[in-house]
């Protein structure tokens, strides 16, 4: 797991009054964790986790379960719009998360609406300090674990209490044990030429000045490197680092009739050498550029059902987001009598072991693939957020649903961890998430013989045209306005969210093409997968941070995970879009000012 950005540090906000502490902690040999280490951060957590394993409390639970885990390191962020430095910033973090559970395995403080909140007075200790000082680190520690204790007392007695009034069928336990991991990685600090990045984000700001239907844009560079603590009181100790350098090209476009366009392009890498070289930057840069001013000044798109061919990068980007993110199973929690808490549940819920795909498809979600044919694969990791060890794990064979993407908390059907607890999740519970999914398809068909089977069908069903996807908006670099309409449109439906089509195309018969804009998809499911009707003989390899906001839309939420999907191109038979149904903004009163690069301040 990554974290982009740091969350904003908030200063240390004490209770009104001096904490009374009902905590009596038990003497513990330091035999619980003996080995030594240079590092006074591990060995902070590792002396106060010990004290903590002895925590009782007169008439309270005693905790059965804690974990400690600690996100420190370095971020360097430069953005720029026009050559012009809009900001630079250099930040340093550690940013702590403190878990308590009591009760038992079976039954504890988790899966309750109120799991994960805070009840009463507490010390916020997220300002932790950054530097490494044993005896400071352990009080923030201390007061962390009695604040985190306090609030999993109180759910778990308010979970109690609402199931007093709440009939459970087969109750699935809470927690799911695991064999302790221990993994302590060396820790390296990379040098970042920050000049050189400083300019070449302003050299790539740039390009959009040749551009003038472009009405805004701007340029994003995040670096982090970060190091990830993990310990737990079964005796897991995890320290592994965790680098990301990423940048982020934005742009916008207003077209004749109002309606805003965005896109968005992203380069990024867990290894700060394997950036793109500068004319690659600014090759796909300006293809961006051209392909907005393309669709600003392109017709808009009319109601269609028919085939639709995902062709290259739409086909990875249908895979990773119809198919992988319902390939996490999520349970819905124990709720205060009259509350109602919308959950979003999987659409393979249940289907294990139904055809989800034609049968000659399989999937693997494989993170101990580093490398596939020379090159690095962005979702590899080494332990997840709950310190457990992934192995390739085989998702569909022959089209045939097997598993699920499975974290510590059991889920209906499957009571153990397969190590993909890689985002944060609610009511007390990581998220499951794919990491290098690789979908193979063994009866393939070339490229340009899938746009000749789309004509073809449409021929044969008196159709005017088909339909070609090639690219999608996803992750979404949409406003929050335009995904709350999704969202709210989708909902309407009764279905879930797709996230928007950005390059569309119509195919005639005699094989023209034309783009259009301002389609939206329909009733595109997990279920429509079935209805792929033939597979190209490409594989796409599709790089995104994955997150657990709708669409994992762009700076959604703090904690992301690098993930890759690589999947070929696929048509499948019936999908429907739709236009835009929605008010369009009025264009600009007055023309922007003519723009010239070499007027701009170097």
């Amino acid at each position: 797991m990554s974290r982009l950005a740091p969350s904003p540090l908030r200063p240390l906000a004490r209770s009104a009054s001096r904490p009374v502490l009902a905590l009596l902690l038990a003497c513990l040999a330091p035999s619980a964790f003996p080995q030594a280490t240079p590092d006074p951060v591990l060995r902070a957590m590792r002396d106060e986790l010990s004290r903590s394993r002895g925590l009782k409390v007169l008439s309270l639970e005693a905790p059965y379960f804690i974990e400690y885990t600690l996100e420190g390191g370095d971020s360097f962020e430069v953005s720029a719009s026009l050559y012009g430095l809009v900001s630079v910033r250099r930040d340093r973090f550690r940013l702590p998360e403190i878990k308590v559970r009591v009760g038992d395995y079976k039954f504890d403080n988790t899966d309750y609406v109120g799991s994960g909140y805070h009840f009463g007075t507490h010390y916020d200790i997220e300002r932790f300090p950054l530097e490494s000082s044993y005896g400071v680190m352990r009080r923030f520690l201390w007061l962390a674990t009695d604040s985190a204790y306090k609030s999993a007392v109180e759910a778990i007695s308010r979970k109690r209490a609402a199931l007093n009034n709440v009939a459970v069928n087969q109750p699935l336990d809470d927690f799911a044990k695991a064999e302790p991991l221990k993994k302590i990685l060396e820790i390296r600090r990379i040098p970042l030429d920050e000049d050189a990045w400083i300019a070449r984000v302003r050299n790539v700001s740039a390009i959009f000045e040749a551009y003038p239907a472009v009405k805004n844009s701007g340029v994003e560079l995040s670096a982090v490197q970060t190091v990830h603590y993990y310990l737990n009181s079964e005796g897991a100790e995890v320290r592994t680092p965790d680098n990301l350098i990423y940048l982020l090209v934005r742009a916008e476009a207003q077209a004749p009739d109002g309606m805003v366009l965005h896109d968005a392009v992203v380069f990024q890498s867990l290894d700060f050498d394997r950036m793109p070289a500068d004319p690659e930057l600014r090759e796909r840069v300006d293809a961006l550029a051209k392909s907005l001013t393309a669709r600003a000044g392109a017709p808009k798109g009319e109601d269609y059902s028919g085939p639709v061919l995902f062709e290259g990068t739409a086909g990875a980007q249908l895979f990773a987001e119809v198919l992988g993110r319902n390939l996490a199973l999520s349970r819905r929690p124990v709720m205060d009598p009259g509350r109602n808490t919308p959950v979003q549940v999987s659409e393979l819920e249940g289907r294990q072991g139904a055809r989800i795909l034609p049968e000659w498809f399989d999937v693997v979600d494989d993170p101990t693939q580093k490398e596939w044919r020379g090159r690095p694969l962005f979702g590899s990791y080494e332990v997840d957020r709950e310190g457990v060890a992934p192995r390739p794990l085989p998702l569909v064979e022959k089209g045939v649903l097997k598993t699920f993407l499975l974290t510590r908390q059991p889920a209906a059907g499957f009571s153990g961890s397969n190590g993909r607890a890689r985002l944060p999740g609610s009511f007390g519970a990581n998220g499951a998430a794919i990491s290098n999914l690789f979908v193979r398809a063994t009866e393939t068909l070339p490229v340009p013989d899938l746009k000749k089977k789309l004509i073809e069908m449409c021929k044969q069903r008196n159709k005017p045209y088909g339909l070609i996807v090639r690219r999608m908006d996803f992750p979404s670099s949409a406003s929050l306005e335009e995904i709350r309409r999704l969202l709210s449109n989708a909902a309407q439906a009764g279905g879930h969210a797709v996230s928007a089509p950005v390059l569309v195309y119509k195919v005639y018969p005699d094989g023209r093409e034309e783009l259009v804009r301002g389609l939206r998809f329909r009733g595109l499911n997990a279920r429509s997968l079935k209805d792929i009707l033939a597979a190209g003989d490409d594989n796409n390899v599709f790089e995104f941070l994955n997150n657990q906001a709708p669409f994992a839309v762009i700076g959604g939420t703090g904690y992301v995970a690098a993930t890759c999907a690589i999947a070929p191109s696929v048509l499948v038979d019936d999908v429907e879009l739709h236009p835009l149904e929605e008010e369009l903004p009025k264009l600009p009163i007055v023309p922007a000012p003519e723009l010239r690069i070499g007027e701009i301040p170097r």
